[in-house]
């Protein structure tokens, strides 16, 4: 049963904020992407997929990330 009383949480503090982003780590595929060294690709995909929330409309952010993976899976002599 829940508790009576409002149902938000008091803002928490940097400390707080911080110790809580390193007891969760860090993304797994945002690791794999920056290990590509195709970061800023991928973040200016997502900044496009966020601003227009269609991903007909970000085609020019997809095909440079697209290329930019593609780059790093070549082998290497």
């Amino acid at each position: 049963m829940a508790k009576p009383g409002h149902s938000w949480n008091r803002r928490k503090s940097k400390k707080e904020e911080e110790e809580e982003e390193e007891e969760e780590g860090e993304d797994p595929v945002d690791a794999m992407i920056a290990r590509t060294g195709c970061t800023a690709q991928h973040w200016a995909l997502q900044e496009c997929m966020a601003e227009q929330r269609d991903w007909r409309h970000c085609q020019p952010h997809v095909q440079a990330f697209r290329d930019c993976m593609a780059r790093q899976q070549r082998p290497r002599p």
